[in-house]
């Protein structure tokens, strides 16, 4: 169910019951309060856009619902890494996992957050005394993108080292190429980032997993949000992939269901340089919003838009090109744009806790979702007392969900060892797997974009698929 155009909008406060706020969501009428074309207010501090960046907002046709600040709940009190009882079942080989995370391509900026949350979640394990009995290995390999074949040559690789699970890829449609692949191996495959809707139906032998929900939810948000902010008409310039498409049609539905018309939809192909003609017929089309569904190319798409006129308080971004432009674009640019992200705003600690990892990230995209993955997937290996893909499968829907609430694996392990049935609660939200391997809750985050093209975080809500 979506909402009409003339019904209710509600504003989620932050200290609603977590069950509200889903159930709004899933009934399609909860939006995100924010301001649209307003200045980003730092997470909590409940500040109101400025009155410059207001009439910025009116001036470009679209005003939003102001914001009321605030983040996601930070996660729960951690566990005792020196506290974890003993593994009653002890394996004589290690937990090996492997990596297909992009350090090339047109989601290379995704890498090294991702990369990061593995490389924490694996260490904070190993210092809890690892699983089953033995520290856990990390095999990291690129995944390129969709105009490459890395992500089969590392896979390849990956295999011949015997891992039981692979985190990545964060591509949908990289994924779409290994799947088979590592799933017919009979290898656990746990995407932090795969979005495309077509994931939920896979012919995987349950062993296809993500910690990212499907783009039907950020649609939906996105579609609401672009309605709530007036818009009567929209224009997108789309990614033809798995993932572009699946955004597309989940916005497009969205829209058309509160009473909007979608009036340009031009696409492009992975690896295509030149966007010109796209741009064009979208700007001619003359749409109120404007949603760019990229991933890298959004560094050319951007400055022919904003050549032509185009506000950036008109335009709207997708996680695939919710980015730092700071360095790319001159400043200014994209003051005022807003971008949609699933996941909760990585808090203090926990970029704190990354930067001890990879002092030089500045992005922190998927961190957690590649964090929780790698919790999971260990978890649920020593639930199953065994390090083969397919036991370790059979064990991710339970630890998700229906037991005592945990927050990292110190404080989930303990519990389990315990004898205690255990839910999951991850740096990146409730997750709940159902029997698709989909997470059923999640957040998504609205991003504005400040004078210096960086986007920033007003508030993010638990939505339910």
């Amino acid at each position: 169910m979506t909402a009409t155009r003339n019904s209710a909008r509600f504003s989620i406060g932050e200290n609603a019951p977590r069950a509200a706020k889903i159930a709004a969501l899933s009934l399609g009428v909860a939006l995100f309060a924010s301001a649209c074309g307003g200045n980003p207010t730092p997470e909590g501090d409940g500040a109101s856009p400025s009155d410059e960046t207001a009439s910025a907002a009116a001036a470009s046709g679209l005003t939003c619902p102001e914001s009321q600040g605030g983040a996601a709940p930070e996660p729960g009190e951690k566990g005792d890494p020196s506290a974890v009882p003993e593994a009653e079942t002890t394996s004589e080989s290690p937990l090996v996992l492997g990596s297909l995370l992009p350090t090339t391509g047109a989601l290379a900026f995704l890498g090294p957050p991702e990369i990061a949350g593995v490389n924490l979640a694996a260490q904070e394990i190993n210092e809890s005394g690892g699983v089953l009995g033995q520290d856990i290995e990390i095999i990291h390999r690129d995944s390129g993108d969709t105009t490459t074949d890395i992500a089969t040559q590392s896979v390849t690789d990956l295999l011949s080292q015997d891992v039981s699970a692979i985190v990545g890829a964060a591509s949908s449609g990289v994924s779409q190429t290994v799947i088979n692949q590592i799933t017919g191996a009979g290898v656990v495959q746990m995407s932090p980032a795969n979005t495309s809707p077509d994931f939920t139906d896979w012919d995987d032998n349950g062993l296809y997993w993500r910690t990212a929900p499907s783009d039907v939810l950020q649609g939906r948000v996105l579609g609401n949000y672009i309605m709530a902010c007036g818009a009567q008409t929209v224009g997108m310039i789309v990614l033809n992939d798995a993932y572009g498409t699946g955004l597309q049609a989940s916005i497009k539905e969205t829209v058309e269901s509160a009473g909007g018309q979608v009036v340009a939809e031009e696409m492009f192909n992975e690896g295509d340089s030149q966007f010109s003609s796209q741009v064009d017929a979208l700007v001619a089309a003359e749409p109120d919003a404007y949603v760019v569904i990229s991933f890298d190319q959004a560094n050319s798409i951007i400055p022919l838009m904003t050549g032509q006129g185009v506000d950036p308080g008109s335009m709207f971004f997708v996680d695939g090109n919710t980015a730092d432009y700071s360095e790319d674009l001159d400043p200014g640019t994209l003051e005022g744009a807003q971008g949609t992200q699933p996941g909760s705003f990585a808090g203090d600690q926990f970029k704190e806790a990354l930067a001890g990892i990879d002092p030089n990230l500045n992005v922190w995209n998927y961190a957690g979702e590649s964090y929780d993955a790698v919790n999971l997937i260990a978890l649920a290996a020593d639930a199953a007392g065994s390090i083969d893909g397919a036991a370790i499968a059979a064990e991710l829907e339970a630890v998700s969900k229906e037991g005592t609430e945990c927050f990292d694996y110190a404080g989930c392990i303990t519990l389990q060892r315990n004898g205690e049935d255990i839910d999951y609660q991850g740096i990146s939200g409730p997750i709940t797997f159902d029997e698709n391997g989909d997470p059923t809750e999640a957040f998504i985050g609205i991003y504005e974009f400040d004078a210096d093209n960086v986007p920033q975080p007003y508030r993010s809500e638990a939505g339910q698929l």
